[in-house]
């Protein structure tokens, strides 16, 4: 099925029933085959304490969900976005978006303002919604956030996260979701804080990393490979060397006050996306 078509046949709403939980659990399950799937019990409490699950279906068919849950940091109460997943078939065709979008609006009727989750900043796919359409900012990268994973996607590798922030009610993140085309492009003022070089097999490698960069008063741009996945498929020690080299440039800035405000996806056959850093207001 082709994009548009899919979206425009697609349904998407929150569910609460121990049928539709349980519908929930079994797509998680058949998505991540070797990942404990959250507990039906947990979701169940959840939306009845300030959580939500919300399902999208093509039909009757579930395809897919997304599992949120109330946090609070002993300041302020906000949502805790803690897993998505789009059954395999429907993947890469705008669902993600849609159901953020449902979350969005679910989450602003419960009386939030603030939504967090964490993410692999080195999954471009995901720093393209995350960042470039939704709005969310980052200014926290946490390291080997969940230990070591089993599954397909982070298998071998340290599990660092960006833990992002999306003020929903914010004029700038309303904004950016009402012009989805509109994107940042480098300029004269912006600066690269990670160099690389493409090597004879065609992948981007991370050479050199500048953190002397902290009082520049323009932008900064973080190179990133555009295909994670294929990198690590062909070279694990590449793909370590570009998590470590990630890790360096991103936590020495945002200990610096820096914070990722934008994504800038170039062309599809492009080697490498860039993260763009801005200082954060005094």
């Amino acid at each position: 099925m082709q994009s548009r078509q899919l979206l425009e046949s697609l349904t998407i709403r929150l569910l609460n029933t121990h049928e539709e939980l349980v519908a929930v659990k079994e797509l998680e399950e058949m998505i991540w085959a070797s990942d404990d799937p959250v507990p039906l019990h947990q979701t169940m409490t959840a939306v009845k304490h300030g959580g939500m699950v919300i399902g999208a279906f093509v039909g009757e068919r579930l395809i897919g969900f997304q599992y949120s849950f109330a946090g609070f940091d002993g300041e302020k109460a906000y949502l805790c976005s803690h897993t998505m997943g789009i059954h395999p078939e429907y993947q890469k065709g705008g669902v993600g978006e849609k159901i953020k979008l449902a979350q969005q609006k679910a989450a602003i009727e419960k009386g939030y303002d603030l939504v967090l989750w964490t993410y692999d900043p080195l999954e471009t796919v995901n720093g393209n919604l995350n960042i470039r359409k939704l709005g969310a900012v980052c200014s926290t990268y946490i390291q080997n956030c969940y230990g070591e994973l089993p599954d397909i996607l982070n298998a071998g590798l340290p599990s660092d996260r960006f833990q992002v922030e999306w003020w929903i009610r914010r004029p700038g993140v309303i904004e950016k979701l009402a012009n989805p085309q509109k994107k940042r492009e480098m300029d004269a003022h912006t600066k690269s804080a990670l160099h690389f070089e493409i090597n004879q097999q065609g992948d981007p490698e991370p050479q050199s990393i500048d953190l002397t960069q902290e009082q520049h008063d323009g932008p900064l741009v973080i190179a990133v490979p555009s295909a994670f996945q294929d990198v690590k498929a062909r070279n694990y020690d590449l793909a370590l060397r570009w998590r470590m080299a990630t890790r360096g440039v991103f936590k020495h800035y945002f200990q610096n006050d820096w914070v990722v405000c934008d994504f800038i996806k170039g062309d599809p056959t492009q080697p490498v996306h860039y993260y763009l850093m801005e200082k954060k207001p005094r």
